[in-house]
């Protein structure tokens, strides 16, 4: 079992750091909180006082679905006996239309609750925020099939935690999975309460066990590319969903541990073209060759000598780019980027102590980064659509440096 501890140099994981930054402002009045945040230059376009995420900037509106997903080859113990391998995931995709049709919220109720009680600052659901995402919406499909990105959360997360990137690369017409870790994240199955992370020491949440789950989520996508439903209940999917990926072209990223799994899954899986690891740590070590496309953006775990990102970054025998934004820290490659700046101005905390979260990389410029590179990479090695981006410092973005 893979012990690392997933965090960044502060020692906070994502969901403690987030914890933390509504607590340190937890004492204000709610009621004066709530002034303060509609008076905030943050909130501006919000009209229900929710915490916002940045609008996605491709030419379509976006789509997504639920699935539930069980691979039956798998016995999980940890779920007790007789059962087997589930997991939550949900679909992102370029919408023909959406009119009518409900946003998505950031996580749901019922772990968005656990979530917060988590924390152990609890607030008003009222607050969390909606994404980009209509619910059901039917595919725009051009005649040709969608390139595909799976997503790999960090450790005790959820898969809405990087909602900015994957509603973008859906908007400029990518079809993305995004995972919810089985054990490791707060979800909730159909007809089921939410569950939150095991704190169990018998249960594996370290990155090998989750190399056969995206293993099996690209065979799901592949089911769906064949135009066979994969989700476990058989609910009716969106229309045009069914034959909508290109199992040919496959990317796949994650944050923190999410990297991780994300270098070792594709290390082990060819049918993944081209892998981005947001701050991965990359431990285990890994001392296999890969020869596909591979991107590290790095802040708290960088290639220092004798380092498992160092390791990794010497058996990359592709395309291989790392890069870090000056002022980033762990958890400023994420939504974490924009919620809890907007949560502590909300809950009337000092600049550093924001700053003390998410680094000193100001946020609406980090978003921005956030929806640039990873868009970049896949269209460069996806789409084979090669722009400047990658090639070297931009002075659209002075703030990213590139790695030798």
């Amino acid at each position: 079992m893979d012990t690392t501890p997933f965090t960044g140099s502060n020692g906070l994981t994502r969901r403690r750091m987030l914890g933390t930054a509504l607590a340190l402002g937890a004492a204000a009045p709610l009621g004066l909180a709530s002034t303060a945040w509609a008076s905030s230059p943050s909130a501006a376009g919000s009209a229900t006082g929710r915490l916002t995420l940045p609008a996605p900037t491709g030419p379509h509106p976006v789509g997504t679905v639920a699935l539930h997903l069980r691979d039956a080859s798998r016995p999980d113990p940890a779920a007790g006996p007789g059962q087997y391998r589930e997991l939550m995931a949900s679909v992102w995709y370029p919408a023909r239309q959406t009119d009518g049709l409900p946003l998505a919220p950031w996580l749901a109720d019922g772990p968005m609750q656990l979530f917060l009680d988590d924390t152990g600052y609890p607030l008003p659901l009222s607050l969390a925020p909606l994404t980009s995402g209509h619910v059901g919406a039917p595919v725009h499909r051009s005649g040709h099939r969608l390139p595909v990105v799976v997503y790999a959360h960090g450790a005790h997360s959820h898969r809405g935690d990087h909602t900015v990137i994957v509603q973008e690369l859906a908007s400029h017409g990518y079809l993305v999975v995004t995972v919810d870790l089985p054990h490791d994240a707060f979800t909730q199955f159909p007809g089921r309460p939410p569950v939150t992370p095991s704190r169990d020491p018998n249960v594996d949440t370290g990155v090998r066990a989750y190399v056969p789950d995206f293993r099996f989520v690209l065979d799901c996508v592949e089911e769906l590319a064949a135009g066979r439903n994969p989700d476990a209940d058989r609910r009716e999917l969106p229309e045009g969903l069914l034959g909508a990926p290109d199992p040919q072209l496959i990317g796949m990223f994650g944050w923190s541990k999410g990297g991780s799994v994300t270098a070792r899954t594709a290390v082990v899986d060819p049918r993944v073209r081209a892998g981005l690891s947001l701050d991965g740590p990359m431990i285990p070590t890994i001392t296999t060759d890969l020869d596909r496309p591979f991107l590290m953006m790095t802040a708290d775990w960088p290639r220092t000598p004798d380092s498992a990102a160092e390791t990794f970054w010497t058996h990359l025998r592709g395309w291989r780019l790392n890069i870090r934004a000056d002022g980033a820290v762990h958890s400023s490659y994420g939504d974490n980027m924009t919620l809890i700046p907007q949560a502590g101005k909300l809950l009337g905390m000092s600049e550093q102590q924001i700053q003390q979260q998410v680094g000193t990389l100001d946020p609406e410029r980090g978003m921005l980064i956030q929806q640039a590179y990873p868009l970049a990479f896949f269209d460069q090695h996806l789409r084979h659509r090669r722009g400047h981006l990658l090639d070297g410092p931009s002075p659209r973005f002075p703030e990213v440096e590139f790695l030798p």
